[in-house]
């Protein structure tokens, strides 16, 4: 039982009667969300995620899941006295740490994430970007330049990946079967090395594969917000320079927002950026008039 009040009846059918064009309209469509952040260790969250992607499957649409899985990491790091480092939102990843990501990402949090979708009456599949050679990857090189008066840093880390290659079939496959594929993300290079993906990347890749209508982006904060802390609801890419420049977009959001720009330069039809800690945030932002969240365009 929730401590949120049962709307009116009239309310209710009002909800219900403005989300129909949407759910008409959206009949088919692949939709690719990455999943991550507070939403996958608060319990309530977790359950009304699993709710909202099994419905979206029972009305028509084609849901695809990519999940992180950073502070399950962490708290595995940490037990083995390893601590954690990051560049521009990226995780350092050297042998043992790999180790670690492949062990939570593909087996507690991608099956934890399954079984939870099957509870609630979903047809859930656990992958990893290794399985039926879903996810190609090489070694990212990150180049950092503190300012401009700085020379270029090359940062060598590990074994951090960037996507060369996906390969839809499997994704294909199980969901005209009526299955749910949740990914965690995890590549192979061409001799068989395991890459650690941005979530947020290997998200908008697989988005561009599928030509899915939606790639929904979930994080800990409503979107990109101006200088007034005020949501801005939809951003272009001059902006989004212009922002990074000044400071105004930092840390883990620039990947995300740069990874959201190639989703639509490449043929998504749109990207939102939500608040995942928001219940229902992924109902609210495709079935209801006014979107939640930041919507990237080009």
């Amino acid at each position: 039982m929730t401590s949120d009040p049962m709307p009116a009846n009239s309310t209710v059918a009002d909800i219900l009667i403005e989300a129909l064009p949407y759910i008409r309209r959206f009949s088919g469509m692949t939709v690719v969300v990455k999943y991550g952040g507070h939403a996958m260790v608060d319990d309530q969250l977790k359950t009304d995620f699993a709710r909202d992607i099994t419905l979206l499957k029972f009305i028509g649409l084609n849901p695809v899941v990519v999940h992180g899985g950073g502070p399950q990491i962490n708290r595995v790091l940490d037990q083995m006295g390893i601590r954690p480092q990051f560049v521009r939102g990226m995780r350092l990843t050297d042998g043992p740490t790999m180790d670690v990501v492949e062990m939570v990402l593909g087996g507690k949090v991608n099956k934890g994430i399954v079984a939870q979708i099957n509870q609630q009456g979903g047809k859930a599949v656990g992958l990893s970007g290794k399985d039926g050679g879903l996810i190609e990857a090489r070694k990212m090189r990150i180049v950092h330049q503190a300012d401009a008066d700085s020379p270029p840093e090359i940062i060598d880390p590990g074994m951090v990946g960037e996507v060369t290659r996906i390969d839809p079939g499997i994704i294909h496959t199980l969901s005209q079967q009526g299955f749910i594929p949740i990914i965690a993300p995890v590549g192979a290079g061409a001799a068989g090395e395991t890459y650690n993906i941005n979530a947020d990347l290997v998200a908008s890749h697989i988005a561009v594969a599928l030509s899915a209508g939606r790639l929904m982006l979930l994080t800990d904060v409503d979107g990109v917000v101006d200088a007034h802390d005020q949501l801005i609801s939809s951003i272009d890419a001059a902006t989004i320079g212009r922002m990074i420049d000044d400071g105004s977009i930092s840390g883990g959001m620039i990947p995300k927002i740069e990874y959201a720009l190639h989703a639509i330069k490449n043929g998504v039809k749109k990207v939102p950026i939500l608040n995942g800690r928001r219940r229902h945030a992924i109902l609210l932002e495709l079935f209801t008039d006014r979107g939640i969240g930041t919507e990237v365009i080009e």
